[in-house]
């Protein structure tokens, strides 16, 4: 075969891999892959076959990561982003860091300035930028962020560094992989060759050891009042109906913690709430005697709420050192690292294995529990609902009025996409999602995550609803003229919510929680914090302009439900939509709901 490169290979190895998608934003560092691309599509003209790898244009490197980490999220299926240099990693930059500590799968390529400049090899320096680009350290960009970061050398093992950097990263704690290739290296002509793909295999999940087991189970057999707290054991759906087995069986309460995912449905009598910064009042967590925390990096905030301390605490993660935080610590009977839904069905089988020796008095005493945790799980129920009315002046939108509407109209199966930040307990609290693998946060801290995981989750789950709510903050984040862009051009239509409170409003209560009585908490309005984002833009006309089919401006109750029916049809007939809700604007001193 003639024209077979090192590029060729990598995208070769990148399909063995089981990566559909590769979102693409091309520079001079990648002549190569250009003419790989080329040469496949003419080989598959004449051969007639279809490849298996999608290129998709991201004009924005940030949104093409977001992408990629949506896919995942929605499909348990690692992508893979190919970018410009150092300056294309850079500009990366927040979805490094979100996929990192949200422990997502994928494959980061980028290019490097040439190595040589007086026409020594095939892409050798000819333009000025090739010098200017010449980075002292370019793998240290991401080196705090990866599972692996390393440079292909040669073409002659391109296809076993890219399946090692699947396999690392499909492996937990899983996380992206980071690998980089200069022009000549990419140019390289070498002898076409496969590799075994299926010897690449991420590592098997991890259990735990016999004796944890044990004594977990018996925890949970004996205590008068466990509590699990988790955040992202939903990323596996089997794992959310394993944690309700073990929950019926035992009178177990289910707490999430900044959940990332939905992890136990949360109509079920044995949900009660989910906490964030400000934990809850209904005493289910200081109350406890034996809390499970599972799969969770944050299930508490020692400085505002935690657990009993005579509570008898067992953690199960992935990663429970937490070896990207320097400062973590709970105060455990037992942590093991092990896969969640594989130690989830050894509890039940050990519960199953031991139901015989409960007596009738601890059964009483299990079923009573249900019945506490019944009551506080109502009342959670009864709080959101109240609070769902229809608000008295026809002017004012409250959160929880606008986020009920929306639930009226989302079919169960709806895939949401949450990032309201200062709203993320009413959005998470209102919706009350019940089907697994149905609602996702970013699950870390670098805002504008939503739009391109909104279009990442359509390309994986084209028959299905993607609605993405946002605040007006994180929506300007989020690139919209990119995402839109992207969104008709691969057909991948979703629906947009705006939560428009004009500005950051995280900030300012941040501010005043450290200093409640300072001169923040004197300032006349958030204006005076240069926090907001008045005047306003038209949020929904700029993403009109790129390629959405509908967007319009809500600023009054009766106005809610007609444009929640046009948004619907418009995605409905493939077209992106996106409705910009005007809350009122905060003020200095407002308290999240």
């Amino acid at each position: 075969m003639s024209n077979y490169t090192t590029a060729t290979a990598i995208l070769e190895a990148l399909e063995d891999a089981g990566v559909s998608h590769l979102f693409v934003n091309l520079g001079s560092d990648h002549p190569a892959i250009l003419e790989a691309i080329s040469k496949r599509k003419t080989d598959a003209k004449r051969a007639g076959y279809k490849n298996k790898l999608r290129f998709v244009t991201a004009p924005n490197e940030f949104v093409g990561l977001c992408a990629a980490q949506g896919y995942f999220q929605t499909s348990g299926q690692m992508q893979a982003i190919l970018v410009h240099v150092d300056a294309g990693t850079q500009a990366m930059g927040g979805a490094i860091h979100n996929v990192s500590r949200a422990r997502i799968p994928v494959i980061m390529l980028a290019g490097t300035s040439p190595v040589t400049e007086e026409g020594e090899l095939v892409g050798t320096r000819n333009e000025f930028i090739h010098y200017l680009q010449d980075t002292v350290d370019q793998r240290g960009i991401v080196r705090g962020y990866t599972v692996l970061n390393h440079e292909i050398r040669t073409g002659r093992n391109a296809k076993q560094l890219i399946l090692r950097a699947a396999q690392m990263s499909q492996s937990d704690p899983k996380g992206p992989s980071y690998l980089i290739a200069c022009r000549e290296v990419l140019e390289e002509q070498i002898t076409p060759y496969s590799v075994k793909a299926n010897k690449w295999k991420p590592l098997s999940p991890s259990a735990l050891a016999p004796a944890a087991v044990e004594q977990i189970g018996q925890a949970l057999l004996n205590a008068k009042s466990p509590v699990v707290v988790t955040s992202y054991l939903g990323r596996q759906i089997e794992a959310v109906q394993q944690l309700v087995d073990l929950c019926e069986a035992t009178g177990t309460a289910v707490l999430e913690a900044v959940p990332g995912y939905l992890n136990f449905p949360h109509t079920h009598k044995l949900y009660a709430g989910n906490h964030w910064s400000e934990g809850l009042p209904n005493g289910v967590l200081e109350g406890a005697d034996v809390v499970l925390v599972l799969d969770c990096d944050v299930p508490w905030i020692k400085s505002v709420f935690r657990p009993s301390p005579d509570a008898a605490i067992y953690h199960i993660d992935c990663d429970p050192l937490k070896v990207q935080m320097s400062l973590f610590h709970l105060d455990t009977e037992l942590s093991s690292k092990a896969d969640v839904l594989t130690s989830l069905q050894q509890l039940n089988t050990y519960l199953s294995q031991n139901k015989e020796s409960v007596t009738a008095a601890r059964q009483q005493e299990v079923q009573a529990r249900i019945k506490q945790v019944t009551a506080i799980h109502d009342a959670y129920i009864s709080g959101i609902l109240a609070k769902e009315g229809v608000p008295a002046d026809p002017d004012t939108i409250t959160p929880h009025h606008i986020l009920s509407r929306l639930r009226h109209h989302l079919p169960d199966d709806a895939l949401v996409m949450s990032e309201g930040i200062s709203n993320f307990r009413p959005i998470c609290d209102v919706l009350m999602r019940t089907l697994p693998g149905t609602y996702f946060t970013s699950g870390a801290t670098c805002l504008g995550w939503n739009g391109g995981a909104s279009l990442g989750a359509k390309l994986a789950n084209p028959d299905k609803l993607v609605v993405n709510i946002t605040g007006d903050g994180s929506f300007l984040f989020s690139l919209p003229e990119n995402v839109h862009w992207m969104a008709r051009k691969y057909n991948a239509p979703f629906l947009t919510v705006i939560l428009n409170n004009r500005g950051w409003k995280s900030p300012m209560l941040s501010a005043l929680a450290c200093h409640r009585q300072g001169h923040s908490s004197q300032a006349v309005t958030p204006d005076d914090l240069y926090v907001t984002f008045d005047p306003s833009c038209d949020h929904s006309q700029v993403a009109v302009a790129a390629g959405a089919g509908f967007g319009c401006t809500v600023k009054r109750v009766d106005e809610i439900d007609t444009a929640l029916q046009k948004g619907l049809e418009t995605v409905a007939s493939g077209r992106a939509a996106v409705i910009d809700v005007w809350l009122p604007k905060f003020a200095v001193g407002d308290r999240v709901g």
